[in-house]
């Protein structure tokens, strides 16, 4: 009767911690020709801030926008009544504003959040060929040492 083996799929950020689960990994029975750690290669074009009918990355620049410019032309048709210039040329006013000013925001937005903050990737991922009852110390051991995401797979 053969054993059916287990693939252990962990992604770690290159730091320190990384080195220090293969090492517990290797101290805790699992050889070294079971282990395999391969860096992934960072994206060197930046990232396109319009989406096109063939490519769309789920940012959209464009819903902040729609949104304040509903609101604005709403307020600007509603209140239109009582200024000089009448409700259709304050809607057109408040919807024209309105979309200006949230896609200007979101841009913003996108801009901010591409360079401030520190975005947590995945930098390096760890593949390991073990048996099912290894599997409860390799699992401690990577989430002891700040893995981003863990995965097993039963192998054939």
């Amino acid at each position: 009767m053969s054993v059916c083996p287990l693939f252990v799929i962990v992604t770690f950020e290159n730091s320190i911690f990384i080195e220090l689960a293969i090492t517990a990994l290797e101290q805790n029975g699992i050889s070294n020709d079971k282990i395999l750690a391969a860096p992934l290669d960072k994206r060197s074009e930046p990232r396109k801030l319009f989406d096109t009918i063939h490519r769309a990355d789920g940012m959209s620049l464009f819903d902040a926008a729609a949104m304040l410019g509903t609101c604005f032309m709403l307020l600007g048709a509603i209140y239109g009544y009582v200024l000089k210039w009448g409700p259709i040329i304050w809607g057109i006013i408040g919807a024209v504003s309105g979309l200006l000013l949230g896609f200007l925001i979101k841009l913003l937005l996108v801009k901010k959040s591409k360079g401030g903050a520190k975005n947590i990737r995945s930098e390096i991922v760890l593949m390991i060929r073990c048996e099912e009852q290894q599997w409860e110390t390799i699992e401690k051991i990577i989430w002891e040492n700040n893995a981003l995401g863990m995965t097993r797979i039963k192998g054939a």
